[in-house]
């Protein structure tokens, strides 16, 4: 989907639905998780890479991530971004919901008939932590999906906690199910959404949400995962 850019203007007058984020009550980075399972990421890079007899530096010469920073996924230290989920999953040649799947599941890893359905429980989901989002990438049990639904809380509040925009292959449905968030795109003004309210976006754009509101901020999102050949992602400054 081609993009036009934008030129970014002010709003004429304020309106509530652009109140700023900054003067919504702080929040402790330190709230519990939504699900006290641990995750796996770093065993499935882990599991995925002795399998095919990589070392961490052939893993890194494919996917285009230093051997130094795959080894602090594989032992738990850090996480990754959507972005750079996305570079792994092309260096082992997977899709992301290939790459997600839960190994044990051998019924559904070749069927790709019409009566597949998973379900989205509570609590349930492959967690993926990073400064900005607290991620449950959802129905990892299914392989071969066209879509990648992941249900995220919003942590940060401001642009420096969220870090640098996201810029990926593919489109994305972000809906907000709880509370209210910023949404901030490389070429567009940010824009508030409440709760009921989502946007649809080309995902190679920079983009990324802020939590706005005085609660908790949960969002729903369904990614497509583009083509095979992925882009290269770049960081996107805040000021940009």
């Amino acid at each position: 989907m081609a993009t036009n850019a934008v030129k970014k203007s002010k709003p004429a007058a304020a309106h509530p639905s652009r109140r700023t984020a900054k003067a919504a009550a702080p929040v402790s980075p330190k709230r519990n998780l939504r699900c006290d399972a641990p995750t796996n990421l770093g065993k499935h890079v882990r599991h995925l890479r002795r399998e095919r007899g990589w070392s961490l530096s052939t893993l890194g010469g494919k996917c285009g991530i230093a051997a130094s920073t795959l080894s602090k996924v594989e032992n738990g230290t850090l996480s990754l971004t959507y972005d750079r989920l996305l570079m792994v999953a092309q260096g082992f040649g997977l899709s992301l919901s290939e790459f997600l799947a839960i190994p044990s599941d051998a019924s559904n890893n070749s069927s790709q008939g019409l009566a597949r359905m998973s379900f989205a429980r509570a609590g349930s989901g492959e967690r993926v932590d990073t400064p900005g989002y607290e991620s449950y990438y959802v129905c990892n049990n299914l392989r071969h999906k066209q879509m990648v639904p992941i249900r995220t809380y919003s942590r940060a509040r401001t642009l420096e906690e969220l870090g640098p925009l996201l810029r990926h292959e593919g489109e994305e449905f972000i809906v907000v199910v709880q509370g209210r968030i910023e949404l901030h795109t490389e070429f567009y003004e940010p824009e508030i959404l409440e709760a009921g309210e989502g946007v649809y976006l080309d995902s190679q754009q920079g983009h990324g949400y802020i939590n706005a509101g005085e609660g908790e901020a949960v969002v729903f999102s369904i990614n497509s995962q583009g083509p095979d050949k992925l882009l290269k992602p770049r960081t996107i400054s805040n000021e940009d």
